[in-house]
């Protein structure tokens, strides 16, 4: 079993997420000839801590672009799709992911919540995506989950450029939902952008458009860590000390037997929308 997805993100020098998704919110193709599986396998070469697979049809994902990355990395993967069932959690596990994104804003409070315990049982990281403070409050065993602040509007079906300032007036609130793991997501375009985040105090970011548009993944991160190196004065941005010192490394969550099976299934997902992996 690969390093669980919540310790490989704290304990990475370079905590961000690489994404794989076929196209953007727009349709524009995002793979370029490549397949899900090189782009995965040339993000582990250059030194991601895991790596993110949109399933969902609203990017042209499919279950089939999962199993393809899952057999070519060995770091923790998330999967991203519209998750609303119990089964969905199952068929994620079998096919070897380390994180389920659960999306709050389309979720009632008490499935979202009983959905982060059922990940938890099968030894997932739940990867709760907000929108609002409201969203992050009251998650069960929140330091065992990541919480992202989705920096696009969603009812829009992130078509939109994107609201970076979202992010920087939520991370008091998802401080205190009791977080290890702050993540800044989506609408994160250029390196400087990305180090400026990481110096207000997020823990990671996912990153997905800007590096599969880039001519070199590579180049990149080597801006990126430039901007890091430079400090906050390069940025422009106030660094944020964090109140709780996380471990460098967590334990994979221990799966809770039978926990799952005991709760009925959640509702079912938005029509025409939500993807199941098959196991």
């Amino acid at each position: 079993m690969t390093q669980s997805f919540l310790s490989a993100l704290l304990g990475a020098e370079r905590p961000v997420i690489m994404e794989v998704k076929s196209r953007d919110a727009h349709g524009a193709d995002l793979l370029r000839g490549r397949t899900p599986g090189d782009i995965a396998a040339a993000y582990q070469r250059a030194g991601a801590p895991c790596v993110s697979v949109v399933t969902g049809r609203w990017f042209g994902g499919s279950a089939a672009m999962l199993h393809e990355v899952t057999a070519r990395v060995d770091v923790p993967v998330l999967l991203k799709d519209f998750v609303t069932r119990h089964d969905q959690i199952t068929a994620a596990a079998r096919a070897g992911v380390s994180a389920v994104l659960l999306t709050a804003a389309l979720l009632p409070r008490e499935s979202l919540h009983d959905l982060a315990r059922a990940c938890r049982a099968h030894g997932l990281t739940p990867f709760v995506e907000i929108t609002d403070a409201e969203e992050a409050t009251g998650l069960p065993n929140p330091q065992d989950c990541v919480v992202a602040v989705n920096n696009k509007d969603i009812t829009a079906r992130e078509r939109d450029a994107g609201d970076l300032d979202r992010s920087r007036a939520l991370l008091p609130a998802v401080r205190a939902a009791g977080t290890l793991c702050p993540v800044s997501a989506s609408a994160v375009g250029d390196p400087a952008t990305a180090a400026g985040l990481l110096a207000e105090g997020y823990r990671g970011l996912l990153i997905g458009t800007a590096l599969l548009r880039a001519p070199s993944v590579d180049a990149w991160l080597a801006a990126f860590d430039a901007h890091r190196a430079a400090g906050p004065e390069e940025t422009g941005r106030t660094v944020v000390p964090l109140t709780v010192e996380a471990p460098p490394v967590l334990p994979h969550p221990a799966p809770m037997a039978d926990a799952a099976a005991a709760r009925p299934d959640t509702s079912a997902a938005p029509a025409g929308e939500a993807e199941d992996v098959p196991a």
